[in-house]
């Protein structure tokens, strides 16, 4: 018989569930994801970090384990709430079960949990904090502790410590990654364009990047506060003034706005999931996304020589931005995204065009 574990929120709500995956107490901002598929996905990108993730969906684990799926080696996020996980998963893939590549991870489960009445609470009262434990107790300087809880330094705990090259078959473009927590797939989506990808940590001066004479920087997604990582902001105020093509993704997007004069805000319960609507402003046309973040760029706060290229389709907010006045551009959603649609994709396309017009200049 499974042990009980209990889910206790910030404001007093406790939920009843049965414990899988490692047992071990935990404490995270509770955030959720709807998308239906790409759990694996979900457990392995490093956005997550510091934060425990609902699944709305309601059955997780069924096609198994595929590393070859994972956006990084090891999940960054502190705990899982599922309603009910898989214990025969069934895929020629598969390499294994949820359950034992949970505790392999030290990653503590909750089952059998109520998530749409969860997730309902979290869009009411907006991303709270939690805790997994295996008694419905708690005291008050427990709960203080939850309260006080903040996720910090979550892109120097993500990043890579030294630098990593990854060569292709065709290498026509050089392309370097500072990687804030990067998802695996930018790196495949850049090598199936012929790029050779140099992935730096966080922390490389904008001089050691250059002199690697890059054709293209791609800023990678990552987690956490963009306004914490105050050292990156100024190196990226360099590469700016340098003409080499910048691509921002998620949090890069965030830095590369601040880097350049503008703001952003905390959403009440960010956006996370596979079916994210955006909207090209220059089109009109609608694309579905992948997006986990839980900041925004500050759409008013642009300087001049930025213009908003998307915009969410839910709530409005800044989507992808282009600037006029560099040679650079930035989304919030995920075009890489292989657990959900790829249909904006094209935009590593625009990205090597850009490549090519500064190699040719």
């Amino acid at each position: 018989m499974s042990k009980k574990a209990y889910l206790i929120l910030e404001n007093g709500t406790v939920f009843e569930g049965e414990s899988f995956g490692a047992e071990k107490e935990t404490m995270g901002e509770l955030v959720f994801t709807t998308a239906m598929t790409g759990y694996l996905e979900t457990l392995t990108d490093p956005s997550y970090y510091g934060q425990v993730v609902i699944q709305t969906f309601p059955l997780i684990g069924n096609y198994g384990v595929i590393p070859a799926d994972f956006e990084s080696d090891s999940p960054a996020l502190r705990g899982y709430i599922v309603r009910e996980w898989c214990q025969a998963p069934s895929n020629f893939r598969s390499e294994g079960q949820l359950d034992a590549f949970l505790k392999a991870k030290g990653v503590p489960g909750v089952c059998g949990i109520d998530t749409r009445a969860l997730t309902r609470i979290v869009r009411e009262y907006g991303v709270l904090n939690c805790k997994i434990q295996y008694t419905p107790d708690i005291t008050d300087a427990q709960m203080q502790e939850l309260k006080d809880y903040t996720i910090t330094q979550a892109v120097e705990s993500t990043t890579i410590k030294e630098v990593e090259v990854f060569d292709t078959d065709h290498e026509d473009y050089n392309v370097v990654v500072m990687d804030f927590g990067a998802k695996h797939n930018i790196g495949r989506e850049l090598n199936k364009r012929r790029c050779k990808i140099t992935v730096v940590p966080a922390h490389t001066s904008a001089e050691e990047i250059l002199a690697m004479e890059p054709d293209g920087i791609m800023l990678s997604n990552g987690p956490g506060d963009p306004k914490e990582n105050t050292e990156v902001i100024e190196e990226l105020k360099k590469l700016t003034s340098s003409n080499v093509p910048i691509f921002g993704i998620c949090l890069g997007h965030q830095l590369l706005a601040l880097a350049r004069g503008g703001a952003t805000e905390k959403l009440h319960y960010g956006h996370r999931g596979a079916n994210q609507p955006v909207k090209e402003l220059e089109s009109g046309r609608v694309f579905i996304t992948s997006q986990n973040h839980g900041y925004a760029v500050v759409s008013d706060s642009l300087p001049e020589g930025a213009e908003v290229s998307f915009v969410n389709g839910n709530d409005g907010t800044c989507e992808g931005v282009n600037y006029t006045d560099i040679s650079a551009f930035s989304v919030q959603f995920h075009p890489e995204a292989c657990g959900g649609p790829q249909e904006t994709s094209f935009l590593f396309d625009k990205f090597i065009k850009m490549m090519d017009e500064y190699k040719n200049k």
